[in-house]
């Protein structure tokens, strides 16, 4: 039987009063707190069970669970809050539902941007992609229909759909390659965020930008959308057109 934490007489806090070894019978009398883990009613354990094997994949949880991404995105809030790990974010709202059933994409063009927006609309408009190092980034389609949003790029205004063609636009003219670059540490137009990289080439020619500007440097993100869809391997330093896209040219 699970253990409960609260008592079903006056709803107080329970404790553990005694320990018993099964194999020599000694019995251990103090007072034992419960884990936080054993806090968890029954629901909140079985989606918790869930995350995890599912390695931290929450649309495989919404297929396992049966669920809308907003009820396991708040059920998963839920447990954190009482593992009290939730840390609230004011800069990150709830985000509205789009409804993407009339939504048009183009499923014949070969445009980085619609071979996405397909994609998505597929997924319900929304999906979770992984970096060159694994870690999952969340993607949905913007409220304006032509922008989309990660939890890994929390800027505004968001980036449109069409920055993924920029991106192949660059690798088409270096024969499918391109080093991804430097933004962070470096300014547009200096060694490893010049317009011959990903990143000085977004910034320039999607962002505007000047020589000597400072840049936002998005490509981890936008590196793991071209991956999942296909287009472009995410490799180490570098991006490269896939086969499938190539042939697809």
């Amino acid at each position: 039987m699970k253990a409960i934490s609260t008592c079903p007489a006056c709803q107080g806090k329970l404790h553990i009063a005694t320990l018993a070894c099964p194999g020599c019978g000694m019995e251990l009398k103090n007072t034992f707190d419960l884990s936080p883990f054993d806090m968890l009613d029954d629901e909140k354990s079985t989606f918790l069970l869930s995350f995890l094997r599912n390695r931290g994949n929450l649309k495989n949880v919404q297929v396992e669970m049966q669920m809308s991404y907003p009820t396991a995105k708040r059920r998963l809030d839920e447990i954190l809050i009482a593992l009290d790990l939730f840390e609230e974010d004011a800069n990150i709202t709830e985000r509205e539902e789009i409804d993407m059933r009339n939504w048009f994409t183009d499923h014949t063009s070969t445009k980085a941007s619609e071979i996405i927006k397909t994609k998505l609309k597929e997924n319900g408009g929304k999906v979770t992609v992984y970096t060159a190092r694994g870690l999952p980034c969340e993607i949905w389609v913007a409220a304006d229909g032509i922008s989309f949003e990660s939890d890994k790029l929390p800027i505004k205004p968001p980036y449109r759909f069409d920055v993924f063609d920029t991106v192949v636009q660059l690798l088409k003219q270096q024969n499918g390659r391109a080093k991804k670059g430097n933004g962070r540490n470096y300014k547009l137009g200096e060694e490893n965020c010049d317009d011959t990289t990903v990143v000085g080439y977004i910034a320039k020619y999607y962002a505007r930008k000047q020589d000597g500007d400072s840049v936002y440097d998005p490509v981890f993100v936008l590196a793991a959308v071209l991956e999942w869809a296909d287009i472009a391997k995410n490799e180490r330093g570098e991006l490269v057109l896939t086969a499938n896209y190539r042939a697809k040219l």
